[in-house]
């Protein structure tokens, strides 16, 4: 089921005002991706990139084109794993923070 423009919009306008859901945005796309939900994982990282760092700045930060960042991030994009990574890591700088893994039975 596709998403309202107002639900992305409602989406986006929370992240650039609330760090808490930015990081759990940030967080959920990348626990997305660990435990193989690629799609899902690519659509909040998107969500959160042009929220907050924008693919503009991302390109700078990664030395990649804007747009092949965007079609990276988009329905048909298969990332490399060194490119989303280093994503991920920019990202994380970009915030502030520093995401953990940890094991659970």
């Amino acid at each position: 089921m596709a998403l309202t423009r107002d639900f992305k919009e409602t989406v986006m306008e929370r992240a650039r005002h609330d760090p808490v859901f930015r990081e759990e945005l940030l967080r959920e796309g990348v626990e997305c991706l660990l435990v193989g939900d690629v799609e899902t994982g690519k659509i909040l990282l998107r969500d959160y990139i042009n929220a907050t760092i924008g693919f503009e700045e991302l390109g700078s930060l990664t030395k990649k084109s804007p747009k092949s960042l965007m079609r990276m991030f988009g329905p048909s994009g298969n990332p490399q794993a060194r490119n989303l990574f280093e994503v991920i890591s920019r990202i994380q700088v970009h915030e502030g923070i520093q995401l953990k893994v940890q094991a659970i039975r």
